[in-house]
């Protein structure tokens, strides 16, 4: 097992509670059929949009190296700022008056960079995810989510076995304390660490869930995020302690089982 039971299975819960509350905000927004603050999907054709998408994964991937390469910290704070301010700010408008969300959204990304502490930093990654979707999966069909997720699985593959510049990244971010996705520090043997798990991992397969919604229904994307949920409990049990795994192709093939299911049953 990768890390102690009880982390492996708060960081299970986190990621399905993520899913979830994603699942609950795009749920909005697909009957609502536009975001707040006049923000609109970037235009692309649905057959292809995994394209730019996989082109902006690579940009920013680029960015973030370089800034982590001249110790751009302030610039990445920065960047993040504004990153967590929009994602929070349109998926709390999902629940809230888009004004109050806002106001909060501004709260809670500035308390989450300049004073970061686990239970804040997890509870705002729950949300993030779901207002980063409702940006992304009107532009995505089935077709595109699929071959979305095979390119990143690829991607997150080559990153962690043969670049290696995705556990660059990931120890950066851990280090400067301001790290997208879930984490949670723990004392094993009179040693810190921490379990973590990248935000891509949570967004990208968001993404396919809200995909399953749109084109099959509420019910149906439950389970799917459920399931994949259940591959990345394979993963984390399966794991070895202190390696690096790529998530993504275990999820995706979480990802594809859902779709299976959720065939099969209806």
């Amino acid at each position: 097992m990768k890390h102690r039971l009880d982390i492996t299975l708060l960081l299970f819960l986190l990621f399905l509670t993520a899913h979830f509350a994603g699942i609950l905000i795009l749920n909005h927004y697909n009957i609502k059929k536009e975001l707040p603050y006049n923000i609109q999907p970037p235009e692309t054709r649905e057959k292809t949009s995994f394209l730019s998408i996989f082109l902006v994964l690579l940009i920013s991937t680029a960015i973030a190296l370089f800034l982590i390469k001249f110790r751009a910290l302030r610039l990445w704070k920065l960047w993040f700022f504004f990153s967590i301010l929009i994602a929070l700010s349109i998926a709390f408008s999902s629940f809230l008056n888009s004004k109050v969300a806002f106001a909060i959204a501004l709260v809670l990304s500035a308390w989450k960079i300049l004073k970061p502490n686990v239970i804040l930093h997890n509870f705002t990654e729950v949300f993030i995810y779901g207002g980063l979707s409702a940006l992304f999966v009107p532009i995505l069909n089935l077709f595109s989510i699929i071959m979305l997720l095979i390119l990143i699985s690829v991607y997150d593959f080559i990153a962690v076995y043969k670049t290696k510049h995705m556990i660059k990244m990931a120890k950066f971010q851990i280090k400067s304390k301001i790290f997208t996705g879930l984490s949670l520090p723990y004392e094993r043997k009179k040693e810190k660490v921490s379990a973590i798990l990248g935000g891509g991992d949570i967004a990208f397969t968001l993404l396919f869930s809200g995909v399953i919604l749109r084109e099959f229904g509420l019910l149906e994307a439950f389970i799917t995020s459920f399931v994949i949920s259940i591959s990345l409990l394979i993963l984390l049990f399966l794991g070895k302690k202190n390696k690096f795994y790529p998530a993504m192709p275990i999820l995706t093939a979480g990802c594809f089982l859902g779709l299976l299911i959720i065939k099969i049953l209806f």
